[in-house]
């Protein structure tokens, strides 16, 4: 079972023990997890320290380290050097994709999102046909940048018209940042683990970001965190508190229809980096890109 471990408390103390990801408080053990179950490791309390021998631990796993600020948004991330027994390939034919292919990535990624955040309206009781109209007009590359009107469009019908997206706020914001720290941490995993480089991006392309491809990749799924911080205002209340961080990261386990039957977000995320390394190989673009759920399911989500 993919696990995300969250550090709030000061004074843990993170090490290794055999095959266990061991915390410790004042010498004494608070508690363990198996190694080979952690997608991602997030500290957000400032007097956290940790052994080398967990750092390589994690690092051969693939289980990014992710270090947040006060309002839960990340501001490092520490990966593995190594993620692919083909990686030397695999980054060449990345670093060489031709332009066209990676516009018409984009285009698929942006499409998926905005019938995602359609299935989302719909099933919080908005109308979601002029989302998805908007993903019907969809060009390579988004020249026209619908994903930014979609967006517009989105949020004020999902979370109430004086709602503005700001990562610097409190209340929905910081949980939205949380989830997203928890999304972003287990798709830079996929994406290392297929063999890519996540700083090289299909869009994102910010010189400051090392993380652009995983960026890029988790955008179709950012519309089931929105969703679950939905359900959680609703049913629990704004504060990031701890059944808040446990339901927003119980997300990577939620079933997505893909291909002919259903996976988990954890297993989808690794479908899609593997399949973008795959299409750079190929020359061919084949995305596996998830469907929206049901929309009782996403209705359910955070509740």
């Amino acid at each position: 079972m993919d696990q995300i471990i969250d550090i709030t408390a000061d004074g843990r103390h993170l090490s290794r023990d055999r095959g266990f990801l061991k915390v410790s408080e004042q010498g004494d053990e608070v508690g363990r997890v198996p190694l080979d179950q952690i997608t991602g490791v997030i500290v957000h309390a400032y007097g956290t320290t940790w052994s080398t021998s967990l750092m390589t631990a994690l690092a051969d796993q693939g289980s990014p380290v992710v270090l947040c600020a006060a309002n839960h948004t990340p501001r490092a991330v520490l990966m593995p050097i190594e993620g692919h027994h083909a990686q030397g390939a695999r980054l060449r034919a990345q670093w060489e994709a031709k332009a066209s292919l990676l516009k018409q990535a984009w285009k698929q990624v942006v499409v998926t999102k905005i019938h995602m955040q359609a299935a989302a309206l719909d099933a919080h009781g908005q109308p979601p046909a002029p989302l998805r109209m908007m993903a019907r007009k969809v060009t390579s590359g988004d020249s026209t940048n619908l994903e930014a009107q979609a967006a517009r469009h989105y949020w004020p019908r999902l979370m109430g018209d004086t709602f503005r997206r700001d990562t610097d706020a409190l209340g929905a914001n910081a949980l939205l940042n949380y989830g997203y720290t928890v999304l972003r941490a287990a798709t830079a995993r996929a994406v290392v683990a297929a063999g890519l480089h996540p700083t090289i991006g299909l869009f994102h392309a910010h010189r400051g970001n090392a993380f652009a491809l995983a960026d890029d990749l988790m955008e179709p799924f950012r519309p089931l965190v929105d969703c679950t911080v939905l359900g959680l205002i609703r049913t629990n209340g704004p504060e990031v508190d701890t059944p808040a961080k446990q339901a927003l990261a119980r997300l990577l386990a939620t079933d997505l229809p893909l291909g002919d039957g259903v996976t988990p977000v954890s297993v989808a995320l690794t479908k899609l980096a593997t399949s973008l390394g795959q299409s750079f190989e190929a020359g061919k673009l084949s995305l596996a890109l998830p469907a929206p759920p049901d929309p009782l399911s996403l209705a359910g989500l955070g509740t």
